[in-house]
C-alpha cells in the first residue's frame, strides 16, 4: 500500500551548520565537515527550514518509504559525526606466529599472519585515523561509513581460509563500536 505523504524532520543542534545544494548535503561542526550526495534518492525532496532538515515525498511504495528513512539516518549520522565522532576497536589475536600490524603512510600492513611472508595491506581513507598499541587497534573519525569500512577491511584482510577454525583462531577481530563524547 502506498503512503500519500511522508514528511520527516531532522532537528539541527546548535553548533552545527547544514547546507543543501540540490541533493548534496554538507554538514559542518566542531570536529570537521562531511559532504554527501543523495542524488540516488530521486523521489525525495530535501529542504532546509530554519533549524530543521525536511525530507518529503508523496505516493511512496514500501521500498521508497524505506529509502526516506535511510536518508534520514545518514543525515543523523553525519550530524553526530561532526559533533562527537566515532571509534571502532579491534583486537589482534595470534596464537601460533607473532603477527605484526603497523601503519605505514595511508595503509595498514599486516605481516606474519600464520607464518605468511606476504604483506596484507588495507587502505586508510582520508579523515580516518588508525593507531596500533600492542594488541589493540583503534580506528577513529567523523564519517561513520569510512570508519566502519576501514575497520571491516582490516578484519576481512586478516581472515584465514583453509585452516581449521578450532585450532587456528588467529586474526584481527572487531570488539567495540562507540560514539565519542
Amino acid at each position: 500500500m502506498q503512503s500519500i505523504v511522508v514528511k520527516e524532520e531532522i532537528e539541527i543542534p546548535s553548533g552545527v551548520e547544514v547546507k543543501i545544494d540540490g541533493k548534496k548535503i554538507t554538514v559542518n561542526g566542531k570536529k570537521g565537515q562531511i559532504e554527501r550526495d543523495f542524488s540516488f534518492a530521486k523521489e525525495i525532496e530535501i529542504s532546509l527550514d530554519a533549524n530543521k532538515v525536511i525530507l518529503m515525498s508523496t505516493f511512496l511504495n514500501r521500498k521508497e518509504k524505506a529509502l526516506i528513512y535511510s536518508v534520514k539516518r545518514h543525515i543523523l549520522n553525519m550530524i553526530e559525526g561532526v559533533t562527537k565522532g566515532y571509534r571502532y576497536s579491534l583486537k589482534i589475536i595470534s596464537t601460533h606466529f607473532p603477527m605484526s600490524v603497523k601503519v605505514v603512510g595511508d595503509e595498514v600492513q599486516i605481516t606474519n599472519l600464520i607464518g605468511e611472508k606476504d604483506i596484507r595491506r588495507v587502505k586508510i581513507y582520508p579523515g580516518v585515523k588508525v593507531t596500533v598499541k600492542g594488541e589493540d587497534i583503534t580506528v577513529e573519525g567523523i564519517d561513520l561509513e569510512k570508519v566502519s569500512h576501514v575497520a571491516a577491511n582490516i578484519e576481512t584482510q586478516s581472515k584465514i581460509r583453509g585452516f581449521d577454525k578450532r585450532v587456528f583462531s588467529d586474526g584481527i577481530f572487531l570488539y567495540k563500536k562507540e560514539v565519542l563524547s
